[in-house]
């Protein structure tokens, strides 16, 4: 099966006078359609960045995005603007999402106003078709962001990316500014409309038990570098990557009682300007010897999944 999106060795440098930022250091995968891909790792791996760049929001520096076959970063800006109606995002925080001066009526209608010839009465009417796909009500038509909760407003956001009818979403941390009590509620309708709709999801998070419970597939990073990809059953069950260890190791447990061996990496993340030689983990790695400061492991197919370590084993 063809994936319906495909990164290929994607590159995003920041040029500052500190130095290089290696915010992306040559990624690759397939996302195939239908499926939930999570994308997990500490704060400032490079996952959203990843995100944006996908969908050209920035410009990659390096490398190649298809999707359903074509490169987009070779389009010309009219095919690109025809290829992104299929695509699109709902960022981390709805409330600076979403323009403060609009009501949801205009939020909601901008893509589908600057996409098609609809008439307003046509316009309308889709908007509350979208609303109720999320669980608001007309009633919330006129209203401003401000005038809502943070739940609902990450539902104002959903309904916007839907407007298009899209068949690829990215979800960048789209809960992790609700409370707990909102989350599972959120969680549930991304899942009922990817059922509904036969969407495609990229769902980037630093919660792992959210892919647990979302997930098809996951992809781990670490400082700009993909170190492990697998389905979400084989990587939760037999972690192989020491970093990916030490991400699910830092799970909390839902019984206190519950017994849990937590690995805990010493040292700081270090520095994307100046990462490290051979293997970027190594500083950190429990595992590490000679070999991986000098030589760093190429993402490599064992055990039914993709993981970047000399020494991992089963």
């Amino acid at each position: 099966m063809e994936p319906i999106v495909e990164c290929r060795n994607l590159k995003k440098y920041y040029h500052t006078n500190s130095g290089t930022v290696l915010a992306v250091d040559d990624v690759s995968f397939p996302i195939y359609k239908g499926e939930t891909v999570g994308l997990v790792g500490e704060s400032g791996c490079g996952k959203s960045t990843i995100g944006r760049t996908i969908l050209k929001l920035i410009e990659p520096t390096d490398g190649q995005l298809l999707f359903e076959g074509r490169n987009i970063y070779a389009l010309e800006r009219s095919e690109l603007n025809l290829l992104r109606k299929k695509m699109g995002i709902v960022f981390q925080n709805p409330y600076s999402s979403l323009n403060p001066r609009m009501k949801v009526l205009d939020i909601v209608s901008e893509p589908i106003r600057t996409n098609s010839k609809m008439g307003k009465k046509e316009i309308r009417n889709l908007v509350i078709q979208l609303l109720e796909q999320v669980g608001l009500k007309q009633e919330h038509l006129y209203r401003f962001p401000h005038q809502f909760s943070g739940g609902q407003r990450q539902r104002i956001a959903i309904a916007r990316s839907l407007s298009l009818n899209p068949s690829f979403l990215i979800f960048d941390e789209p809960t992790s500014a609700l409370d707990v009590s909102v989350q599972a509620q959120v969680l549930n309708l991304i899942r009922d409309l990817q059922r509904q709709q036969n969407l495609t999801y990229l769902f980037i998070t630093h919660d792992l038990e959210v892919i647990k419970h979302m997930g098809d597939r996951i992809l781990v990073m670490y400082l700009g570098k993909l170190v492990e990809s697998g389905s979400v059953r084989a990587v939760f069950d037999n972690p192989l990557h020491p970093y990916t260890k030490a991400l699910i190791s830092a799970i909390p447990k839902l019984d206190p009682k519950e017994k849990k061996e937590r690995l805990l990496l010493e040292g700081d993340v270090p520095s994307p300007i100046n990462p490290p030689t051979g293997c970027r983990f190594h500083t950190r790695c429990p595992l590490a010897e000679d070999l991986c400061a000098r030589e760093e492991p190429e993402l490599i197919e064992k055990f039914e999944r993709q993981v970047a370590c000399h020494f991992c084993e089963l």
